[in-house]
């Protein structure tokens, strides 16, 4: 994803992130250290910003890093932020540590992924998960919306698959609301015209099915409390329940950086530990 500053300027940029925050230009102002009638000049470009106050505002406006680089070029102003490639020699230390910290996880399964999706990274866990998926799903770059919810990727093999793709497909409509990116808005229109395998319990079939499979973990129906939306999936005759995690780097001053996410999966029931504990003994 490239930087590219609207021709609209700065204003009705800085506008448009307030209003999408739902922010008044009164609230914004004391926030920044500012007054009310200046932002006002700013988003109605009778006021040119400078430097720091465009990064203040985008700052309480919580806008991306790379999002913050196309409103210093719409409002004439170099970018701040480098995209630095991850294989980059200053990188090594960065990289280094997520590898660390995918093998830390093991045996439960962990990736990293970009702005895209695309994965940069991943554990044994992930390779467990993915064993059958077809090659040509697997050239990289692997891609994790499209290897989940791919009619030939794990999507035939996630029981609660209509409730997982629901909240797949939300994540992306959210980070579409805040990314101006073609690439993301391409894959997103891809991944959710996948059909739906004929096979795919309703919402509520899902949550039969989870029950019964809390019932196989040697506890009894429903004693395994459902606290997250679980990722139930099929693995060598077995079913598999993980609640999803996503982390990311706080104050990033890089936008490769600032775009990554680690995803951990943790196992959400005693069954589903004591597999993956098997296999890694």
């Amino acid at each position: 994803m490239t930087t590219v500053a609207l021709d609209t300027g700065v204003g009705p940029l800085l506008r448009d992130w307030r209003r999408q925050r739902r922010v008044s230009q009164l609230e914004l102002a004391l926030r920044a250290d500012s007054s009310a009638r200046h932002i006002s000049f700013i988003e109605t470009g009778r006021a040119r910003p400078s430097e720091e106050m465009v990064l203040r505002l985008a700052e309480h406006l919580d806008v991306p890093v790379r999002e913050r680089n196309a409103l210093l070029l719409s409002a004439g102003y170099a970018p701040r932020y480098a995209e630095t490639m991850l294989d980059d020699p200053s990188m090594s230390t960065l990289h280094e540590g997520l590898h660390q910290l995918l093998r830390g996880y093991e045996p439960y399964p962990a990736l990293v992924v970009d702005g895209r999706y695309d994965v940069v990274a991943a554990n044994s866990g992930i390779a467990m998960l993915l064993e059958g998926v077809p090659e040509r799903l697997l050239t990289p770059p692997l891609n994790a919306m499209r290897l989940t919810l791919h009619p030939a990727g794990l999507a035939p093999r996630i029981r609660n698959l209509r409730e997982w793709r629901g909240h797949l497909l939300h994540q992306m409509e959210r980070q579409l609301a805040l990314a101006r990116s073609g690439a993301l808005r391409e894959l997103y229109e891809e991944v959710a015209a996948y059909p739906l395998p004929a096979s795919s319990a309703s919402p509520s079939e899902a949550a039969e099915s989870v029950e019964s499979v809390e019932g196989r973990a040697g506890q009894g129906p429903g004693s395994v409390p459902r606290f997250a939306l679980p990722l139930e999936i099929e693995h060598d005759g077995r079913v598999l329940s993980f609640v999803s995690s996503i982390s990311t780097f706080n104050t990033p001053m890089d936008v490769t950086v600032a775009e990554l996410a680690i995803e951990t999966l943790l196992p959400a029931d005693p069954a589903t530990v004591a597999y993956l504990r098997s296999l890694a003994a």
